[in-house]
């Protein structure tokens, strides 16, 4: 596997860290994901996506949480590319490329909404993504892909947003920033 180690740094004192026990098993599962033989995406246990969407229980003197998101994002990266390389050992560059540019295309579209209505919003009761933050990553996200202006993968997989009552749906912001990681990662 490319440079995951199956141990981290732990929290000392009351803070809490990432569930050792819960780590430690999801990266069992991901190494024997990785060194399996499986030919195709759909039979592995672990993917890229299923990397991104992990998430561990909190408890006193588990792993440092940023030693283990570090890792992940390279899991991440490393399953992706290992699925990227399947997919297009199996259909070829065209049309790996084809399906990338039609899910940016349909992101673009989202991202040239109108400020302030680019996403559903919540009921004023409920709290949801402050649409200002949210906002402010579609301008530099339309200059990624309109442009062609620089943007990591990693200042997207980390964007962070206030809490605002009224705000954009978090379900529907969080779908397109994975839309837009796969492109990124499809791309690379």
């Amino acid at each position: 596997m490319v440079g995951v180690s199956a141990t981290f740094p732990r929290v000392t004192g009351s803070t809490r860290g990432y569930d050792i026990d819960q780590v430690e098993e999801f990266l069992k599962r991901a190494r024997a994901a990785y060194s399996s033989d499986s030919t195709t995406v759909s039979e592995a246990t672990v993917s890229a996506e299923t990397i991104r969407h992990t998430a561990f229980g909190m408890v006193k003197k588990g792993y440092e949480p940023a030693h283990v998101d570090a890792a992940l994002e390279r899991l991440e990266d490393a399953f992706a590319m290992r699925e990227r390389d399947r997919v297009l050992r199996a259909t070829g560059d065209e049309t790996w490329f084809a399906e990338a540019r039609s899910t940016a295309e349909a992101i673009v579209a989202r991202l040239e909404r109108p400020e302030g209505r680019r996403f559903d919003r919540v009921t004023f009761l409920s709290a949801g993504y402050h649409p200002k933050d949210v906002d402010s990553l579609v301008e530099r996200l339309q200059g990624y892909f309109s442009e062609g202006r620089a943007l990591s993968i990693e200042e997207v997989r980390t964007s962070v947003f206030r809490p605002k009552r009224g705000g954009y749906r978090e379900g529907q912001v969080d779908l397109v920033l994975d839309s837009v990681i796969d492109v990124m990662l499809a791309v690379r």
